[in-house]
């Protein structure tokens, strides 16, 4: 062990600075570098397509065609910080005691992510209670189509997709959370009855 400490200590200023930046491109690269930035697209109308995701209780969710038959609200986060804008929907959603099925899509790109997504889906776990877990459902796999579908320019807007019962698009919306928006998506509901 000295003889490692020993050699440390005679790198050059140069070549300590040299590793330093290595090792941060490395670590950029690693965060990064898979991922890809898709510009922000007006999607009302088109069908979503078919993705798979596993529920935090592990069970294999297909998304639209698990849903059919029923007009389902997906909350899509795509980093971490979208989640204020998740859970700002979900309280909006039961104080105005608006029906409809909701899921926390916490969609995901890059071969990182899916290489550590036993971590990301344990860290969700601690903080989701268990009663909950049903209804968030992370994509991994196809997470990188779903961003390329919506567009994730702006990631830490939620971003809020409103499917009908055949999985076509009724309403999108990606701004995070507005009052607007939540009255927006209650007016289509209302008329889906």
């Amino acid at each position: 062990m000295k003889g490692i400490l020993d050699n440390v200590r005679h790198l050059s200023f140069i070549e300590h600075i040299k590793m330093k930046i290595i090792t941060l491109a490395f670590a950029w690269l690693l965060l990064t570098g898979c991922s890809t930035v898709y510009p922000n697209k007006a999607i009302t109308g088109q069908t979503f397509p078919n993705v798979v995701g596993q529920s935090l209780e592990k069970n294999t969710v297909a998304i639209p065609a698990d849903f059919n038959g029923e007009v389902t609200l997906l909350l899509m986060g795509y980093v971490q910080n979208s989640q204020f804008d998740i859970d700002r929907w979900l309280i909006a959603l039961d104080m105005t005691e608006t029906q409809v099925n909701a899921y926390e899509i916490p969609t995901i790109q890059g071969l990182f992510p899916q290489m550590f997504s036993t971590v990301i889906d344990n860290g969700m776990r601690a903080g989701i209670p268990k009663s909950l877990w049903k209804g968030v459902v992370t994509v991994y796999d196809d997470g990188e189509k779903v961003q390329a579908l919506t567009g994730n320019e702006n990631a830490s807007n939620a971003r809020v997709v409103l499917l009908d019962e055949q999985g076509k698009i009724l309403y999108f919306y990606d701004q995070g959370f507005a009052v607007a928006a939540l009255n927006e998506v209650r007016v289509i509901l209302a008329a889906q009855q």
